[in-house]
């Protein structure tokens, strides 16, 4: 049987990946895993798509990595809390690729910020899980924090906004990348400026908060009460901070949500009210998950590199493991990782033109 055509693929100035080899088959990293290891159990078409995009991405396998293989595996418990299926597909990627290279197993828990996270730690440490990995908002419950730290047992916060020193932590600069993207919706001559707070139990949403606050000082922008909105990291707490935003009598010309779910939910109320984006409204987002570029128009928003946060997260559980295992020092690791401010259609200048209430008084 011949392979299925597949795209023509950029040249690459770097070894493609497995993730690469999904991407470009259309599946997930954990299929690539499975073709490559001779899993008997995939689709002869799915098998085909995987062989024609390694053989277009010329993808080696890891040697190391093959010799792993003999070694004995890591058992890392993954405990998640996270409403974004945007976000969570992505941390999941990272993951699961370095999870195949590495002979690490995967023990994935769905549990609360509470006690309930704090039992389904406690049991993962009885069971003797190797490490643990905690994104957000589970990397910022003290609790959980102490109580696996006062196990011994290994473990990595990721997109934390103030790690704990105790734990390895992988993040970027929360306060840095909102204080960016305020000041580059400035520059395009916004002065009223919405913003829409993330969850209070993070702590890189007071992050973000703090960086929209001081560019808006820096910047000699308007800065009302009024126009900072209390959202929860959702779709539905993004409608209803919209709703009351786009509902002030002198409403803002630009809103920035703390995170892409939100300013999603931005968007659709804009166009619900009749509002054109960004020609009434320009939104900004905070994440870079696939719905930013999925909806219309595509947001303008930061991105922070979840695959590669949560693949580094690996790296430091794997190389703190095996320094265990060997006497080796196994301190914790700390990395901040770079942000990028990403420009789509959502973002221009504003527009002047008066309140629809005002507008409406006129007319009268």
């Amino acid at each position: 049987m011949k392979p299925e055509p597949v795209p023509a693929v950029e040249v690459r100035s770097q070894a493609p990946t497995m993730s690469d080899v999904a991407k470009l088959a259309g599946v997930s990293p954990m299929t690539v895993s499975r073709v490559m290891n001779g899993d008997t159990n995939v689709r002869e078409k799915t098998r085909s798509r995987v062989d024609a995009a390694v053989a277009a991405l010329n993808y080696v396998p890891n040697q190391a990595a093959r010799r792993l293989a003999g070694s004995p595996p890591i058992r890392v418990g993954f405990l998640y809390s996270n409403p974004s299926a945007g976000y969570l597909s992505e941390f999941l990627v990272g993951l699961l690729n370095q999870a195949s290279q590495n002979n690490v197993q995967l023990v994935v828990e769905k549990c609360e910020a509470d006690e309930h996270g704090v039992e389904q730690a406690r049991r993962l440490i009885a069971n003797g899980v190797d490490g643990i990995i905690l994104p957000p908002p589970l990397c910022d419950t003290a609790h959980l924090i102490d109580l696996i730290a006062a196990s011994g047992t290994p473990a990595v916060t990721v997109a934390c906004g103030e790690p704990d020193a105790r734990l390895s932590g992988v993040s970027i600069d929360d306060y840095v990348a909102a204080h960016a993207m305020t000041c580059h919706l400035i520059s395009l001559g916004h002065q009223r400026i919405g913003f829409v707070i993330g969850h209070p139990n993070q702590s890189a949403s007071a992050r973000r908060l703090a960086g929209f606050k001081a560019a808006i000082a820096e910047k000699n922008a308007q800065a009302s009460p009024e126009l900072v909105v209390q959202g929860m990291f959702t779709y539905r707490s993004g409608l209803d901070a919209a709703e009351t935003l786009l509902g002030l009598e002198q409403r803002p010309t630009a809103i920035f949500a703390s995170n892409d779910d939100m300013a999603a939910a931005v968007v659709a109320i804009a166009h619900r009210l009749g509002l054109d984006v960004p020609g009434d409204l320009t939104v900004a987002g905070f994440d870079d998950t696939a719905l930013a570029s999925t909806i219309w128009p595509e947001l303008t928003t930061v991105r922070q590199p979840i695959t590669e946060m949560a693949e580094a997260a690996v790296q430091f559980l794997v190389r703190q493991i095996r320094a265990r295992r060997s006497g080796a020092p196994d301190a914790p690791e700390h990395l901040v990782m770079e942000h990028a401010l990403i420009r789509r259609q959502s973002d221009a200048a504003p527009r002047l033109r008066p309140s629809s209430r005002t507008a409406a008084k006129q007319r009268l």
